[in-house]
């Protein structure tokens, strides 16, 4: 999983990240948004337009927000 949305996009949802997506990866609940970790190409494209500066690679995720990598891949795994 190449890139993970964490706690700053909770309830600012700007959608500027989805539309930056050159392969459709994000998508959103009422709360924030989720990178699904199997159509992410790790482009980066999204963490460059995040108003908020909540798109981490996961290399670069910060250790309090570790448990967002479950959480958006636990999204696509709903049905």
């Amino acid at each position: 999983m190449p890139f993970v949305i964490a706690q700053p996009c909770i309830d600012v949802k700007d959608g500027t990240c989805k539309d930056v997506c050159p392969v459709d990866c994000i998508e959103e609940d009422e709360t924030m948004f989720y990178i699904d970790p199997d159509r992410c190409i790790d482009c980066n494209a999204c963490a460059l337009y995040c108003p908020v500066g909540a798109i981490f690679s996961t290399y670069d995720l910060p250790e309090e927000w570790l448990g967002y990598k479950k959480l958006n891949a636990d999204f696509f795994k709903r049905g």
